[in-house]
């Protein structure tokens, strides 16, 4: 690595505020994994590893450092004592076994509880079964294997209590009946939004790259789009509950809606371009690691063993509030939603730090 590359990645640790940025490598088994711990200042840092097959380790470096960062901004808002961590293994998830799971266990066992990771992105729930036969530092277990079980339910539930704030600071309600909402993604919690919207009588567009998704639901209660046609019609809510990055310097001048707010980690990219078009184009976006926190609330739960699922929704339902705080803070200091939210969770943190 040339003085340069060194440079580069300290540089981006201090741009981000990271504590430590760790590689881990065993040649063999062809596992190369980075786990980004961003900060441990209100508990152990916290976040699901994800494998993906990136185009170049930088992108991966850099997935890394945005998703863990997000991780502590969310478990502080939610009131957790909890910090910020995400992991990426890098390669095609075809690649994966006990062995090589097992092998990733042991990294995260050198951390020594610095770091407990959970299920996400190409993860799957016998994985994370694997990463505990060898580690102890992974929540988010199956009921059998003594967890809560999946989170997609609480995530789902506070990105719908959300939405239902936004609209009431909007309009002085909080009803969903009749309003024109697009769910992009229509995974785990991108469906079960979609069951609440549809109890709720919202009228509900939704796409998803996998077909297969969507046939669960009534033809006559939903609106399925292609994929050319995402971004013409107008509504009232845009909810991005797929990957990152659903609000760019393409899609923004595309979307036409009231509101963003959706399940998706890193919603916007190109931020010094997008968030003022949003402000132009009058559209009110609440933060994804605001409203998506259901399922850090779910595993933080597991981490200090207390094993009730009504005290995770309990928990959750603040979210409705805490949307309704940011607004009102994001007003007052004339700063966009997504710096409002980065502030207030800053501003626990130092509080913290300060004692």
């Amino acid at each position: 690595m040339s003085k340069d590359q060194t440079k580069s990645i300290f540089n981006s640790l201090n741009e981000y505020g990271h504590e430590q940025l760790v590689y881990c490598n065993d040649k063999e088994l062809g596992l190369k994994a980075i786990i980004g711990i961003h900060n441990t200042v209100l508990g152990p840092a916290m976040g699901g590893t994800r494998m993906w097959n990136y185009s170049s380790d930088e992108e991966a470096i850099n997935d890394v450092l945005n998703l863990s960062m997000a991780m502590s901004y969310k478990s502080s808002l939610a009131g957790l004592n909890a910090g910020g961590g995400k992991a990426v293994i890098i390669g095609d998830p075809k690649i994966k076994n006990e062995k090589f799971i097992r092998r990733y266990a042991e990294f995260l066992n050198d951390l020594k509880g610095k770091y407990w990771t959970a299920q996400d992105v190409n993860m799957t729930s016998e994985d994370i079964v694997n990463i505990k036969k060898t580690s102890r530092y992974v929540v988010g277990l199956p009921k059998e294997h003594g967890g809560l079980g999946d989170s997609s339910a609480p995530t789902a539930y506070g990105v719908y209590l959300g939405i239902k704030s936004a609209v009431m600071n909007i309009t002085g309600k909080d009803s969903l009946q009749d309003k024109k909402i697009f769910v992009q993604g229509v995974g785990k919690v991108g469906s079960k939004l979609i069951d609440y919207l549809i109890e709720e009588g919202s009228k509900v567009f939704a796409y998803d790259i996998n077909k297969n998704n969507l046939e669960r639901f009534n033809k006559s209660k939903i609106t399925i789009l292609k994929e050319g046609d995402m971004y013409k019609n107008r509504y009232d809510i845009y909810s991005p509950c797929a990957l990152g990055g659903a609000v760019n310097k393409d899609s923004v001048d595309q979307i036409q809606c009231d509101i963003i707010a959706g399940a998706a980690n890193n919603q916007i990219s190109d931020e010094d371009i997008v968030l003022p078009k949003l402000k132009e184009k009058n559209i009110l976006f609440i933060p994804d690691f605001l409203i998506n926190a259901g399922g850090i609330i779910s595993v933080y739960h597991e981490q200090i063993n207390d094993l009730d699922s009504k005290k995770v929704m309990d928990m959750t339902s603040d979210i409705f509030d805490k949307v309704t705080d940011v607004l009102k803070f994001s007003s007052e200091n004339n700063i966009s939603t997504f710096q409002a939210s980065i502030q207030l969770a800053k501003d626990r943190i130092n509080k913290i730090s300060e004692k």
